[in-house]
């Protein structure tokens, strides 16, 4: 399948090179007001003491700046941080020599820790408790234990999925926050710094355009923002207006809700095929010719968000609101998930 450009994944490492427009501080940082407050709190306290801020455990949907944050907490102690993935420590071994590497009180980063490999997971235990590794040297009778302790440190943990965490893993972060997703005058705050980075002239018209279809992800927003750039620079307009905003958005098949092909495709195929009635993801999978893990994790979410898709017990449906943005009939939409709805609650009550 073609990479989306409203998908909150990176994209061909594009949005993971552009450094630049990463904020630094997080007094620069836009949003997620309750997090930087605490973490404000937290990053103070643990310098005034000289010791190693708790580990941090950082979930919610992809895009929306946990990678940022843990660049941000790593700058504001002072100190080293070390990136890796969940998937690419795949023996002990390997998390044996991130650990043993580590500096005082340096910030070890792991994206997607929910993909952790469980025997390594199960080493991570002592080196976040006790500041030590367990391993064995040797097999069979000769085998012995042998501890090697390290460095304290900070473990920032980033997750889509945290309820796929163990819950000893879990409960072994002494920080968790959520990040939730972006108003658009927030995304309009961060588009204005991004294109002050960029040397983008955006108008305010355009920036608002920009940010109500970024699907309230400060990732899509800077990605639409240097594509609208690309049309206003061929068409040789020094500034980015209203009116080539929505050209370019027109183009790329961005609606006024940040829907595109896909999402439009996966209503269109419940409404008509299935006539609004419950259908399950493989079904729908296979009807749209979408791979059911990308109707579930980037399809489905915002989808959701915005009040268009319901899970019941018996499969998705539509929900009025997508039959009237779509132009559907919505007294036949009303009628249809009023009984379905009705039946739903009668299946509960059973």
């Amino acid at each position: 399948m073609d990479e989306r450009l409203i998908s909150p994944e990176e994209l061909n490492n594009e949005d993971e090179l552009d450094y630049t427009l990463r904020p630094k501080t997080l007094d620069e940082y836009v949003g997620q007001e309750q997090i930087k407050a605490n973490l404000q709190v937290y990053i103070k306290a643990s310098k005034m003491r000289k010791e190693a801020l708790d580990h941090v455990l950082l979930y919610g949907p992809p895009g929306l700046g946990k990678t940022t944050l843990s660049h941000i907490i790593a700058n504001e102690l002072g100190v080293q941080i070390h990136i890796t993935s969940g998937p690419t420590i795949e023996r002990a071994g390997d998390l044996a020599a991130i650990l043993t590497n580590l500096g005082e009180n340096d910030v070890l980063f792991i994206d997607e820790i929910h993909r952790l490999n469980r025997a390594v997971e199960e080493i991570l235990y002592s080196a976040m408790e006790d500041y030590a590794l367990d391993i064995m040297i040797g097999k069979g009778p000769s085998a012995r234990s042998m501890r090697i302790n390290l460095p304290k440190f900070t473990l920032i943990g980033a997750t889509t999925r945290a309820g796929m965490l163990t819950g000893p893993l879990r409960d072994r972060f002494g920080i968790i926050g959520r990040l939730e997703i972006y108003t658009p005058e927030q995304l309009a705050r961060i588009l204005r710094r991004s294109s002050s980075i960029l040397n983008i002239k955006l108008s305010e018209d355009a920036c608002t355009e920009i940010s109500r279809r970024s699907r309230g992800t400060p990732r899509i927003a800077n990605r639409l923002l240097k594509r609208v750039r690309d049309f206003a620079d061929v068409e040789g307009s020094s500034v980015v207006t209203k009116e080539i905003a929505e050209h370019a958005l027109k183009c790329m098949d961005i609606d006024d809700l940040g829907l595109d092909y896909s999402d439009r495709k996966v209503l269109k195929t419940m409404i008509e095929k299935f006539e609004g009635k419950p259908v399950g993801l493989d079904t729908l999978a296979a009807a749209t010719g979408e791979e059911s893990v990308t109707i579930e994790d980037a399809i489905e979410p915002y989808l959701m968000q915005i009040g268009f898709i319901a899970r019941t017990g018996r499969g998705r449906i539509c929900l009025p609101a997508a039959y009237r943005h779509l132009g559907y009939n919505l007294s036949e939409a009303d009628n249809r998930q009023l009984s379905i709805f009705e039946v739903q609650d009668s299946d509960d009550k059973k």
